[in-house]
């Protein structure tokens, strides 16, 4: 199933200006509906997402999905804004599940089950949209589940297909960088993860460096296209008594580093971005490799905010490759914060345990492997 995402307006809440309010919309597909409909939330940081998902011949279908972003309300401060984004969410929530009943020609009463983020994230904004699914389902006697947020991303390559196979997963988003040995639904072992800062989070502080808008990634990525990945020889940090860790620090400092000792910075932007991309790649891929071959998993996925970097998707599937693995990508709309990817989660979630109870409450920390 191709879902294909469009960037509509829709009605401000009260005290919200209509142009800050973005909706990524996934046409409905429609189906008998022959089993229950779970309505998911997320909210772990800066868009406010809902989706509602059902299962049809045995493999989920999303009957809607929408985002509200708030990137260009954060784009002003550099980052985001945690009692800005908290604020937002709330304007936004109730208008976005009213819609996304609509988009999926379905009734609130109709929906048989309600998921969210529970963790991690920011604690302000998974309170939000954490209370707000509890509350629909206290208040409609129905299922709740509490969702990691990294389950999502790290489920979402398998969401077309509806079940999830044992493979090495390479989670790399703004928060996180994590190597999982995925055995199947809720069987997951840490194999590797960032000591400092995640990958997207370089990304961003190296973007901030060289002057580019915010979110720095996309911004590097862009820039690279014309540049030269060996321009400047940058480190590819290895830590010798966790060979599956990553650090990113060295390298940022590095490049600041390299930024002081040149007169005109911006006119070797492009040099710097490819150079500095490259050295990212070179880090995610070797170890993914390296993990995937400790673990002696054939398919490796890709997954979390980075992962549409077409730069790291082609070296990983070559190395994937070469290596005799095959990769499973995400597709481009389930990459950033959403709540496909959450209700995803919660249908298996639904399908494979007990609902959780009322009282649960939300988890900054919250880990994926116990």
């Amino acid at each position: 199933m191709n879902y294909l995402f469009k960037i509509l307006g829709t009605s401000a809440p009260r005290g919200t200006h209509k142009d800050d309010i973005l909706i990524h919309r996934t046409p409905s597909f429609l189906f008998p509906l022959s089993v229950p409909c779970l309505l998911a939330i997320e909210s772990s940081c800066d868009e406010t997402a809902v989706a509602i998902i059902c299962r049809e011949e045995g493999r989920p279908c999303l009957l809607s999905s929408l985002i509200s972003s708030q990137i260009e309300i954060h784009r002003d401060y550099g980052g985001v804004v945690p009692e800005v984004a908290c604020r937002n969410h709330a304007l936004r929530i109730r208008p976005l599940v009213q819609q996304a009943l609509e988009d999926a020609h379905l009734s609130l009463e109709e929906i048989d089950a309600f998921a969210a983020t529970r963790g991690p994230g920011l604690a302000s904004s998974l309170l939000v949209g954490f209370s707000y699914a509890k509350g629909l389902a206290a208040a409609a006697g129905k299922p709740f589940y509490g969702i990691n947020h990294m389950e999502g991303h790290l489920l979402s390559p398998f969401l077309e297909a509806g079940k999830v196979a044992p493979h090495l997963g390479l989670i790399v988003s703004g928060g996180h960088t994590l190597l999982i040995d995925v055995q199947g639904f809720g069987n997951y072992k840490l194999m590797g993860l960032t000591i400092d800062d995640a990958a997207g989070e370089a990304f961003d502080k190296v973007g901030r460096m060289l002057d580019l808008p915010y979110p720095g990634g996309p911004e590097i990525e862009k820039n690279a296209l014309d540049g030269n990945p060996k321009a400047f020889h940058f480190p590819r940090p290895r830590l010798k008594d966790a060979p599956l860790d990553f650090s990113f620090s060295g390298l940022k400092t590095a490049v600041l580093y390299q930024l002081r000792k040149l007169e005109n910075p911006h006119s070797q932007l492009a040099d710097l971005c490819a150079s500095f991309q490259a050295a990212v790649i070179d880090c995610l891929v070797k170890k993914t490799i390296l993990a995937a071959l400790e673990a002696d998993h054939q398919m490796i996925s890709l997954s979390g905010g980075v992962a549409c970097n077409k730069a790291l998707q082609s070296a990983l599937g070559a190395a994937a490759e070469e290596a005799g693995m095959t990769l499973s990508l995400t597709p481009p709309e389930l990459t950033t914060d959403n709540a496909g990817m959450i209700a995803f989660a919660g249908l298996l979630s639904s399908e494979n345990r007990d609902a959780d109870i009322l009282t649960i409450g939300i988890d900054p920390n919250l880990s994926l492997t116990a």
